[in-house]
């Protein structure tokens, strides 16, 4: 055990010198390995809202605040959160200065990966059973700790980085499986479980956001009967499959207007609304003000709160960031 500290401990030393060697300032750097970013905060700010991709995070120094999954999460140092689906997220970072900032490397996680790498894996029925939320804290094993440092030590050899890259990030995901946070990586992402059912249901709700939801039909597409899929996604997400669908369409009607200039309304339209007074109310319930004036507040700061995602299209703030 005092191996292990003192492991961590020099990890976590050499993972904060290398962090603040990237990043001088504060900021968000995508990194030029494919889903791996370094985060570094020293104001608190005004704790803002996004939908984020499943992810893994390490605090390398600090404290964050996260709601997720309804219910609030507070990590720091040497903790790692494993978010394991997508899902709408509001966070702040606890009194960073510029003397101690909040830092934080984050890796967006491949499903696919992991659904392959847990597939070849013993079975372990614990993991398989009971329902758990989407979220996971723990503190930081070792072995995770060195994967992160490893990449990040790999972002100084980038002529490597496209053969090192990807299976530097398969050990990552499967040191996650038999990690603290494998029975939730497990569970989401292996055939015949309820969660990974309720995930496909969610899967479907991401890529049809726009077309109208059958809570019926959908509990029937993935064999699971509407009172399960009501109870399971809504732990997995803290929301109902119809809340979980408007803020979806809100996040891209956001994502519209920030980042392609598209009026409210043509937004609003396009991501399936049919009222735009309902699109107004319901845009002002989730971001506090109407859509017109949260575009000038947005437009108006020196860093925008949110990025674009390219995959996914949707407007993005890390667990890291806030």
């Amino acid at each position: 055990m005092t191996d292990d500290l003192e492991r961590t401990s020099r990890l976590n030393a050499r993972i904060r010198e290398k962090i603040l060697q990237h990043l001088p300032h504060p900021g968000i750097l995508p990194t030029a390995i494919e889903g791996f970013r370094l985060a570094r905060r020293e104001e608190t700010g005004t704790p803002e809202k996004c939908f984020e991709k499943p992810l893994v995070g390490l605090v390398v120094q600090g404290t964050k605040h996260s709601y997720m999954a309804g219910r609030e999460y507070v990590y720091s140092t040497n903790q790692s959160i494993v978010a394991a689906v997508d899902m709408p997220i509001a966070s702040y970072v606890e009194a960073p200065t510029p003397e101690h900032p909040f830092l934080f490397c984050y890796c967006y996680l491949d499903k696919a990966l992991l659904a392959s790498l847990a597939a070849e894996m013993p079975h372990d029925a614990e993991a398989g059973g009971g329902e758990l939320s989407g979220v996971s804290i723990a503190g930081t094993p070792p072995d995770i700790m060195e994967m992160f440092l490893r990449l990040i030590e790999l972002l100084e050899k980038p002529e490597q980085i496209a053969l090192r890259a990807p299976m530097m990030l398969r050990e990552l995901h499967y040191l996650l499986l038999i990690s603290p946070h494998g029975r939730i990586l497990r569970q989401m992402n292996t055939p015949g479980t309820q969660n990974h059912q309720a995930v496909q249901a969610l899967n479907w709700i991401r890529q049809n956001y726009k077309s109208t939801l059958r809570i019926a039909t959908l509990a029937r597409q993935v064999n699971m009967s509407t009172a399960n899929l009501h109870r399971c996604f809504k732990l997995l997400t803290g929301l109902s499959p119809l809340q979980y669908q408007k803020q979806l369409r809100l996040y891209e009607a956001q994502r519209l207007m920030l980042f392609e200039n598209e009026r409210a309304s043509a937004a609003a339209f396009k991501v399936g609304y049919e009222s735009i007074t309902q699109f107004n109310r319901e845009y002002k319930r989730v971001f506090g003000e109407p859509p017109l004036r949260d575009m000038h507040r947005r437009r108006a700061s020196v860093v925008r709160p949110a990025m674009p995602d390219a995959a996914s299209g949707l407007p993005l703030c890390p667990v890291s960031g806030g």
